[in-house]
């Protein structure tokens, strides 16, 4: 281990009793005892202290170590929720563009297009087709959804939007149909991711 180098000697006030400073051998012979009866007055030493050159900080307590565990589990999860966010906020810009089938914009959009290009611009890559993107991120319960969630639906996956709340999702529909709002309820539910 390197040594570090050493400190100059500090200069440290000891504030003791007389009885305490008895006790230590270095004091100066000149201190007197005091009285049976009288209370000890203070006396202050001063000493010359050098610190020693291997001592090490002291380690962060329990409390310090978990308030940053949880700031650096913190920072993932918030830059994920700003992925969501961002991806959520290009797909409804995206509003009444048309459909047109296997279209990944930015003039025209399918499902799984509007998915790949709005996440994409978030600076998150997801894969082309929506039975793929069922199977990124994490399952999230349907009762459990959040904005910027992944949306699937029929079985076998065949469809997917992404979830703007109230039970509400933004997709790239079908054919004559531009992109839109439409209810969650409005297909068979299959599945939902969080990426």
């Amino acid at each position: 281990m390197p040594q570090r180098p050493t400190a100059p000697a500090l200069r440290v006030a000891v504030v003791a009793t007389a009885a305490a400073a008895a006790a230590l051998s270095a004091l100066p012979a000149a201190i007197a005892a005091p009285a049976a009866d009288a209370p000890a007055p203070a006396t202050t030493v001063t000493r010359d202290v050098v610190p020693s050159a291997n001592v090490l900080p002291a380690a962060p307590g329990p409390a310090a170590q978990t308030a940053a565990d949880a700031a650096r589990a913190a920072a993932p999860a918030a830059q994920a929720a700003a992925v969501r966010s961002s991806a959520l906020s290009t797909a409804m810009a995206q509003l009444g563009k048309p459909y047109r089938w296997g279209a990944t914009g930015p003039s025209a959009f399918d499902c799984s297009g509007l998915i790949s290009y709005a996440y994409s611009k978030a600076g998150k890559d997801v894969p082309r087709t929506s039975r793929a993107q069922a199977t990124v991120g994490t399952k999230v319960a349907k009762s459990d959804l959040r904005p910027g969630d992944l949306v699937f639906f029929y079985s076998p996956v065949s469809h997917v939007g992404i979830y703007i709340g109230g039970g509400k999702i933004v997709h790239a529909s079908t054919s004559g149909e531009p992109v839109k709002v439409s209810a969650v309820d409005a297909m068979p539910f299959n599945s939902a991711r969080r990426v």
